[in-house]
């Protein structure tokens, strides 16, 4: 008998576009080994020192990819499969920054609280790598495969407090609404696959333009059941209804990540299979955008004002921005583009900056998250109390701040794509939107404090990550151009394999 070997080609691998995908998984992987052969040796700091180390190591690796992708144009890295563009250099280099300032932020919770330290810095670095493929993914099956990796860790995340049913409840709720909008997902990609004959996001974009389908009902409800996914993961109205219960039940670091990382990496997804991949066929799906974007807006405002308590309220304006990034993807342009990276950029500053002074005034055992925590903040701890209406300020969009300078950008690139009613709505909801956050003002600088109410502790990781992100927020709030700059200058791009 005979036997044939066949010849199988490898893949060709550039290994420089990937090194900030195999710093920050691999880095996960030898904090976790690390862990287990030294137990209880290790001091109490190392975790969280390893993470934001890895998280600074990673944009020190993009920096040289950034630079090479200027120079030489858009590239693959793993035979078509991931894009090296300055798309994906631009989000990983965001999702980076929110693991070092998640670090930060749990450092002191963690020993508060009594959690396991390890477990959380492992996860957060685990699905930051999924997020990082999710970014820069130019196949539907690498996406997905990036999508569960993120999601998988933030479900053990958000359930992580096992003393506290809030937390063991929210992990349930979005595990099993996360598992129904990865189903969404993967329906949505094989029935994309089924209409155009590829996974491979460029392959897709050029049948697309060269080809006009006759019957595309197939591609249509793909492109729906893709939207489902990503909306559920962005929080969009109406896949929002888990948000408020998991953002309230969640460890407050946790959601801090959450707002800021997770709904980074599925904006970057977003983006780069709607605008870029299926760009041509904008007119079909652009006016679902609009309505999502619309109802975002609208509802995160509005629900917002009627909460009592400050995580629920920030959970739904988390809505809200959602609903104002959509804006800038609906716009299907470079411009919009633009503006949604300069968006993500500001708004994981502003979320993260907002978690981490609830993670403070919380207390032990993450319950005081009512208003009226925030009773007389200004005259326990006039500093805190700064940097969060700093933060609370930019998420209203006033001038001086990056949110002012985030809004003016999505807003713009509506008007210039003709989208004139999205661009009022968005307006309108700003204003809305302004009124909850001065009430959060309000509380803190006009009523006065609980005589009760114990004495705060600013741990030195959380207070290190406010000052930072009230720097960057006021930073390129006087002065946006180099964030606009880079964000102009990292447009996504398909490489054919």
């Amino acid at each position: 008998m005979a036997v044939v070997l066949a010849q199988v080609e490898t893949p060709d691998i550039e290994w420089l576009g990937l090194t900030p995908h195999v710093v920050m998984a691999g880095a996960a992987v030898v904090l976790l080994t690390i862990v287990s052969l030294a137990g209880g040796r290790l001091p109490s700091w190392f975790a969280s020192a390893w993470t934001v180390a890895t998280g600074v190591a990673v944009v020190a690796t993009a920096v040289p990819v950034w630079l090479r992708v200027q120079d030489d144009g858009p590239s693959s890295a793993v035979a078509g499969a991931i894009g090296v563009d300055g798309f994906s250099v631009f989000v990983i280099v965001v999702l980076a920054a929110t693991v070092v300032l998640a670090a930060l932020v749990a450092d002191g919770f963690l020993v508060r609280e009594g959690l396991d330290g390890p477990a959380f810095y492992v996860l957060l670095m685990l699905s930051a790598a999924g997020g990082m493929t999710m970014a820069s993914a130019n196949n539907l099956i690498v996406l997905f495969l990036g999508l569960e990796i993120l999601s998988l860790a933030v479900y053990v995340l958000v359930a992580m407090h096992l003393r506290r049913e809030e937390s063991l409840e929210a992990g349930i709720k979005y595990f099993v609404l996360g598992a129904f909008a990865s189903a969404f997902l993967l329906y949505g990609i094989a029935l994309v696959y089924g209409a155009t004959g590829s996974i491979n996001l460029a392959d897709i974009a050029v049948f697309l333009e060269d080809n006009r389908l006759g019957d595309d009902g197939l591609l249509l409800a793909g492109l729906a059941m893709l939207l489902v996914g990503f909306g559920f993961k962005v929080a969009a109205v109406p896949f929002h209804a888990w948000t408020p219960d998991v953002y309230q039940g969640a460890p407050s670091p946790v959601v801090s990540y959450m707002a800021a990382g997770v709904k980074a990496a599925g904006f970057a997804a977003l983006t780069r299979v709607f605008v870029v991949a299926f760009g041509v066929r904008a007119d079909d799906w652009q006016p679902v955008v609009f309505g999502l974007a619309a109802a975002s807006v609208a509802v995160g405002g509005v629900l917002a004002i009627v909460q009592t308590d400050v995580k629920r309220i920030l959970a739904y304006s988390s809505i809200s921005h959602a609903g104002f990034i959509l804006v800038g993807v609906q716009a299907a342009t470079d411009e919009g583009t633009a503006g949604v990276l300069f968006y993500l950029a500001a708004y994981a500053a502003m979320a993260i900056g907002s978690f981490a002074v609830v993670t403070v005034v919380s207390g032990p055992g993450d319950e005081g998250t009512a208003i009226d925590s925030l009773r007389g903040l200004a005259a326990r701890r006039p500093a805190l109390a700064g940097a969060f209406t700093v933060l609370l300020l930019s998420q209203a969009g006033i001038p001086f701040t990056a949110g002012f300078w985030a809004k003016f950008e999505v807003i713009a690139a509506a008007v210039d794509a003709r989208s004139f009613w999205l661009a009022v709505i968005a307006m309108l909801g700003a204003v809305v939107a302004a009124y909850l956050y001065l009430r959060l003002v309000v509380t803190m600088y006009l009523e006065a404090p609980d005589s009760a109410a114990p004495r705060l502790r600013v741990p030195r990781g959380p207070a290190v990550a406010i000052s930072i992100v009230v720097l960057f927020t006021l930073a390129f709030g006087v002065y946006p151009e180099p964030l606009a700059n880079l964000a102009n200058d990292a447009l996504p791009a398909l490489t054919l394999p």
